[in-house]
């Protein structure tokens, strides 16, 4: 793989009739940054214009992860240099980005092979086909850095997760590794770490052959790969049950943790919520519930609309200069948050007048 100093993040190559985007800022586990979203949207621009190409491929070069999502520090240093245009014209380039691989109008594969989190879901959760690995880790960690969720995941989250699945993988922070990341609908397919090198060349030597109907192509590629898939995908009825009643539909993170603290049953679950979220920034948290009750059944559109607004309010809060020295700069892992209860945040901010 060509150095990223080279190829400056993002590595495009057409072979046959697949347009072959590859994120390659290994070192910082192909996090996102301005130019690499023009590459990538430069690079759909040619997918869309030439009829020859007939499929889009997204994958990450190293060996730990797809894309751990946008280069958070970046977006830091801008806002405490009050540079915040610059910050705001990440996240804007970032979900119309976004919006556009949901909406694009050729089948888009992503193989999330490791770390695919934040901005990688959001490049992913637009794609027809989404393969997992047994090393995929896939996860929503923002509100422990005092942000929230963005990319379109509070929207989209409803159509692809069982109920109560979008609240508690948003508030919490849940890693889905593997199978899981299919269970709960953030990949479609799973294929053995192995099986990845003979997938794409199976998806490149056939890629010419796909109808024009963009369904028809992707029911295509699925049945075409299908030898090679992992199928044991395991089912968890109790954790289903159990997050379903504590998660599903809930407006009121205080009224969450309240109930959680009435839990007996799947005891463990219960106390592994009550660790995940003692690390969370509590107003961060709490928006996030408020985006999610907001953005379900929206347009995707107005959910990107929604997450612009939020970024620009959030960015300039101090849970998010304070989480990401905690978390990122200084790493010791103990961020102030303000203010330091659910209790006290859900009674102090309300983010409908800034949402709405």
């Amino acid at each position: 793989m060509a150095d990223d100093s080279l190829n400056e993040g993002v590595i495009v190559e057409r072979k046959a009739s697949v347009m072959h985007i590859v994120l390659n800022r290994p070192k910082v586990l192909n996090s996102l940054n301005l130019h690499m979203l023009h590459l990538i949207d430069r690079a759909l621009d040619e997918a869309k214009a030439l009829e020859e190409v007939r499929l889009v491929l997204f994958s990450g070069s190293g060996e730990k992860g797809f894309c751990a999502g946008g280069d958070i520090k970046l977006i830091a240093h801008a806002v405490a240099d009050d540079a915040r245009d610059e910050a705001m014209r990440f996240f804007e380039d970032e979900y119309r980005l976004d919006l556009r691989i949901h909406r694009f109008p050729k089948p888009v594969v992503v193989i999330a092979d490791g770390i695919t989190m934040g901005g990688g879901l959001g490049i992913s959760a637009g794609a027809d086909l989404v393969i997992a690995t047994e090393f995929s880790r896939m996860a929503m960690p923002e509100t422990r850095i005092g942000f929230f969720p963005d990319v379109g995941a509070t929207g989209w989250l409803f159509s692809k997760c069982p109920p109560g699945y979008p609240e508690f993988l948003a508030l919490t922070g849940y890693d889905a590794i593997g199978a899981e990341c299919v269970r709960l609908g953030l990949a479609t397919h799973l294929v053995p770490s192995g099986n990845i090198g003979p997938m794409v060349k199976l998806i490149e030597d056939n890629a010419g052959k796909l109808v024009c109907e963009k369904g028809d192509s992707v029911r295509t590629i699925s049945d075409l790969i299908k030898p090679l898939l992992n199928h044991e995908i395991p089912v968890k009825p109790e954790m289903d049950a159990w997050i379903w009643e504590y998660f599903s539909g809930k407006s009121s993170v205080p009224g969450i943790l309240s109930g959680l603290k009435q839990c007996t049953l799947e005891h463990d679950l219960c106390s592994g919520v009550f660790l995940r979220l003692s690390e969370r920034s509590p107003s961060a948290t709490v928006w996030t519930l408020a985006l999610l009750r907001y953005n379900e059944g929206r347009d995707l559109a107005e959910v990107f609309r929604t997450d612009m607004k939020a970024s620009r309010y959030l960015t300039s809060r101090h849970d998010f200069r304070e989480g990401v020295r905690a978390r990122l700069i200084d790493k010791d892992d103990r961020p102030n948050w303000v203010p330091a209860t659910f209790e006290e945040a859900a009674g102090l901010f309300d983010p409908a007048p800034v949402i709405a």
